[in-house]
């Protein structure tokens, strides 16, 4: 019998506190907390829904982010 694989998680963040701040500042609290990667996005922007474990997303207008979801 294989190993079972060792597979990413997310951060034990809470997602929430990043609204509000500007893009900046959310990227870098996001990759301090340990998420491998983290794209910010403007509102209404056509993505695929493909869930990466250990990816944040931001929606972000006028600098500040609006949205945050794991994935």
């Amino acid at each position: 019998m294989s190993d079972v694989p060792d597979f990413p998680t997310n951060p034990e963040d809470d997602v929430r506190t990043y609204v509000g701040l500007e893009q900046q500042d959310a990227e870098e609290r996001a990759r301090g907390r340990g998420w491998s990667t983290v794209r910010a996005l403007p509102p209404g922007t056509v993505i695929t829904m493909e869930y990466v474990a250990g990816r944040l997303n931001f929606e972000v207008k006028d600098n500040m982010v609006h949205r945050c979801w794991p994935g």
